[in-house]
C-alpha cells in the first residue's frame, strides 16, 4: 500500500476542518417540547386595572373625610 505524503495528510486535515467541523459547530439543538407558553398579560392587566380602581376609590373617600 502506498503511504500518504505529508502534503496529502495536510490537505485531508484542511478538508476535514472545512467540511465537518462547521457542520457540527453550527447545528441547532432540538426544540424543547416541554416549553409551554402561558399568557401572563391577560391576568396581570386585569389585576392592575382592579388595583387602580380600588386605589382611586380610596383616595376619593379619604378626600371626602377631610
Amino acid at each position: 500500500m502506498k503511504q500518504f505524503s505529508k502534503r496529502a495528510k495536510m490537505i485531508m486535515l484542511v478538508m476535514f476542518m472545512l467540511l465537518v467541523v462547521p457542520t457540527v459547530v453550527f447545528c441547532q439543538p432540538p426544540p424543547d417540547t416541554n416549553d409551554v407558553d402561558t399568557p401572563i398579560d391577560g391576568g396581570i392587566s386585569l389585576l392592575v386595572a382592579a388595583g387602580a380602581i380600588v386605589g382611586t376609590k380610596k383616595v376619593r373617600d379619604a378626600r371626602k373625610r377631610v
